[in-house]
């Protein structure tokens, strides 16, 4: 029995040996990371750090002082441009080292090679998508200018000097996690990053949904419910703008649009309600007579935190702001003179083509009349635990066919293999790196007008103010030069008519300067009214946060940098003022029961804040959105084929203007119903839903409670977000926090003789969560608060703030 018991004991311990090194699934070998001297133990940080450090790093040229401020805040002095990018990418890269592996991959196509085939689809994707073809090629772009090619390989230096660094107990956690290690950094792995902010910014589309509907309805319909310009509209260059520009030509459309039900195709629908806001307001507004400069990025809030904050200094540049994790320069910041801000566009620079091949061989695609070869490139998808997978991307002059439908049926004709080909401007050359590196070091407006010039994609609205008293901003980007409308459908690829013909001069991007109003603002709404000559899109996101914006503005006197602060988190719903006296017209409240009467008195008395305390929010925010849904559900809602819904703006626009418009008709039931009725439907099921999810209305139904919002870890590991917490906004407020999305950064910027800037991160600078300030500055940006930033004039300027001395030497 002795015997026996021995040989158990022993065959258990090898189990156990095995299994604590062997990964199974997505758990590490739990040796490796519950191992002392190299698992997630060495990954706890202290708060106290040390006052001063020395360091060599291989490559320098000469000693660079970092110093790291009270929120771990890295302010880099250097005394050349390649140690300051040298150095930037070091820090980064110790700060931030597995989110700028994880997000090249997943760019790259490559997150199947650490996380296994549930991301094989992800990657096919984004291989299909041509990432990586835009990455070389943007890359390319970078390496012929001379000063932008020593900029990217000085920072790809540093990154992997930390990484030689780098014991295994070193490795960021997420790296144990996952059981794999850091690789080399290379120059593309920076352009990647801009593939995935084009992809975050313009790589959505509803051409497929619009054609389905064009399909459907035919033309008259379509254009009545998708018009070209909105009801609601406060566009970022004042109505009136006179155009300083004589135009180019427009091209022709074709003579007449066919189009048909497409299936196979499941492209990235663009979502309604998400955005970013920026402004600057002219010093005769403000308290100081100096402009000051506001923006506040809305993009998925993550942990570790979309951006690193950094102030960079060497000859000819001493700028402060934050960068993005694995790319150079500071990307939203100030200088010494100016300011700049970024929200997006919504350029129309994304294009679907439908192509017809040969045959089943897919070697050759009809265009202009003649058969085209197709070129052929060979991805190779490495799957972890499992064996490679082989996908051939097809290529056409447009782009990659993404889609590769089976076939197209025509009469008398056997089925014609046909694809869809995707012409983006991710995918062509660039230098957008260029735009930064001359803005972190410009001194007046016509500087920043030239650094506009090399910025490609995904297009921007750069919003500018300067110690000179300039205001401006510039919807801005590299343009295509289309006829209007001309990627609102799917296009025919074999018509050379559809193709992009040229650019949209950079001069001729919209542009105001110093504007009468006295200042200038952007909310991701239309770009301009309809006397700009060019088309830019059909379509942009909702008046709603940029009419708020400026309606703040327009009355503002003696502005300071709390009023900025303040209007950033604004959560007052226009939309609400707009359509809610006329929702409440058509209830009946005879027809209510006891909670329902309730929640109509609570609507009344509601003063259109998103408060996270208001019962009104999530009784209008409930009903609209099943108003809106149940007036389009039975004609759009097809599990067989994607179908656009029409615009929040045109469901309003039907309300207020025809209300027994035939949409607001169920066609499933035998009465003919109005708005009236549609309203009253939706309002009791909302009410109904309220409580049967919350109870009987009182303080579970505040928004807070309703609304659920994250700020989740970037992979989704449980525990290493924020958990849920209570929040105000929503996404047509000016604190636009919804679904996970937010300001993932608040900057506002007092210009003058010496600048002060004032900015929080919805989180903090470290991506490891065992570090105190993996999450430092997140209750502050809960609470709606900014922190001033240290701006040091040099390296031996004294601080209180300053808590470490960082000195670098070759």
């Amino acid at each position: 029995m002795k015997v026996f018991k021995a040989i158990i004991s022993v065959a258990f311990t090898l189990a156990l040996i095995w299994a604590l090194q062997t990964k199974f699934g997505d758990v590490p070998p739990l040796g490796d990371f519950l191992n002392p001297s190299t698992g997630f133990w060495q990954n706890a940080e202290s708060k106290n750090i040390l006052s001063n450090e020395k360091l060599k790093l291989p490559g320098l040229q000469n000693e660079v002082i970092v110093q790291y401020d009270d929120n771990r805040i890295p302010h880099v002095f250097a005394k050349n441009d390649h140690d300051l990018y040298y150095v930037q990418g070091y820090l980064t890269a110790k700060a931030r080292l597995w989110q700028m592996d994880i997000q090249t991959r997943s760019a790259a196509g490559r997150l199947s090679e650490v996380v296994g085939d549930k991301a094989l689809e992800l990657d096919r994707y984004h291989r299909r998508m041509g990432m990586t073809y835009g990455a070389e090629n943007t890359l390319k772009g970078i390496m012929k200018d001379p000063v932008m090619s020593q900029v990217i390989q000085a920072y790809s230096d540093g990154v992997n000097a930390y990484i030689k660094q780098l014991k295994p107990g070193g490795y960021p956690i997420e790296f144990k996690l996952l059981a794999y290690k850091p690789e080399e950094w290379k120059p593309v792995n920076s352009a990647y990053l801009l593939k995935l902010m084009s992809e975050t910014l313009a790589g959505g589309s509803n051409e497929l949904g619009i054609t389905n509907v064009l399909s459907k309805f035919g033309a008259k319909i379509t254009n009545d419910l998708f018009p070209d310009y909105p009801m609601h509209e406060d566009p970022i260059i004042p109505a009136g703008t006179k155009w300083d520009f004589k135009p180019l030509p427009l091209p022709q459309p074709p003579a007449a649009f066919k189009a048909q039900l497409l299936a196979g195709m499941q492209n990235r629908e663009k979502i309604e309600g998400i955005g970013s806001n920026n402004w600057a307001i002219s010093g005769s507004k403000t308290a100081t007579g100096y402009p000051i400069l506001a923006n506040d990025p809305h993009l998925n809030l993550t942990l570790p935190s979309i951006w690193y904050q950094m102030q960079m200094v060497a000859p000819g540049v001493n700028v402060n702001g934050v960068t993005l994790p694995g790319a150079p320069c500071v990307v939203i910041g100030y200088n010494q003179k100016v300011s700049w801000g970024v929200t997006n566009v919504d350029a129309d620079v994304l294009d679907w083509y439908q192509v017809k091949f040969k045959d089943a061989s897919r070697k050759e695609y009809w265009y202009n009349g003649k058969w085209n070869k197709v070129e052929r490139k060979t991805e190779i998808i490495k799957i972890r635990g499992s064996k490679d997978v082989v996908d051939t991307v097809l290529y056409t002059h447009h782009g990659p066919i993404v889609y590769d439908n089976v076939a197209m049926a025509k009469k008398g004709r056997p089925n014609i293999p046909v694809g869809n080909a995707l012409r983006w401007i991710a995918h062509d050359e660039s230098d957008e790196f260029k735009t930064f590196y001359l803005l972190n070091r410009a001194k007046n407006y016509d500087d920043y007008r030239k650094a506009l010039t090399f910025y490609t994609a995904p297009a921007q609205n750069f919003v500018f103010a300067s110690a000179d008293n300039d205001v401006a901003i510039t919807p801005n980007g590299k343009l295509p030069l289309k006829y209007k409308d001309q990627g609102k459908f799917i296009l025919d690829g074999s018509d050379p008519v559809n193709d992009w013909h040229g650019w949209i001069p950079y001069a001729h991007n919209p542009t105001v300067k110093n504007p009468a109003r006295g200042f200038v603002s952007s909310a991701n709404q239309s770009s301009t009214d309809q006397t700009y000559p060019y088309y830019i899109n059909w379509k942009f996101e909702g008046y709603e946060r940029g009419k708020r914006i400026n309606d703040r503005l327009a009355v503002m006197k003696n502005a300071t940098v709390d009023s900025m602060r303040i209007l950033q988190t604004d959560d007052y719903s226009i939309r609400a003022q707009d359509i809610l006296p006329t929702m409440l017209k058509y209830l009946d409240a005879t027809k209510l029961d006891k909670t329902q009467a309730a929640a109509l008195d609570s609507l009344k008395q509601w003063d259109k804040h998103y408060t996270a305390r208001s019962v009104g929010a999530s009784i209008f925010q409930t009903w609209w959105a099943k108003f809106y849904n149940f007036t389009w559900r039975d004609n759009f809602e097809n599990k067989d084929t994607l179908l656009y819904f029409p615009t929040m703006d045109r469901t309003e626009a039907l309300l207020i203007k025809t209300p027994s418009s035939v949409w607001f008709d169920n066609k499933r039931t035998p009465a003919i119903e109005t708005a009236a009725d549609v309203l009253m439907a939706s309002f009791t099921a909302s009410v109904d839903e309220l409580q049967k999810q919350y109870g009987n209305i009182g303080v579970n139904w505040r928004w807070g409670k309703v609304k659920a919002f994250e700020v989740a870890h970037l992979g989704h590991v449980p525990g290493l977000g924020s958990g849920n917490f209570e929040s105000g906004g929503a996404g047509s407020t000016v604190n636009a926090l919804i679904d996970g999305h937010g300001p993932s950064w608040r900057m506002v910027v007092q210009l003058g003789p010496k600048p002060k800037g004032y900015g929080i991160l919805p989180g903090g600078q470290s991506g490891n969560p065992g570090s105190f300030y993996y999450d430092d500055l997140l209750k502050t940006w809960q609470q709606g608060k900014l922190h001033e930033l240290l701006y040091l004039q040099s390296a031996t300027e004294k601080s209180p703030r300053i808590k470490t001395t960082l000195t670098i030497s070759k």
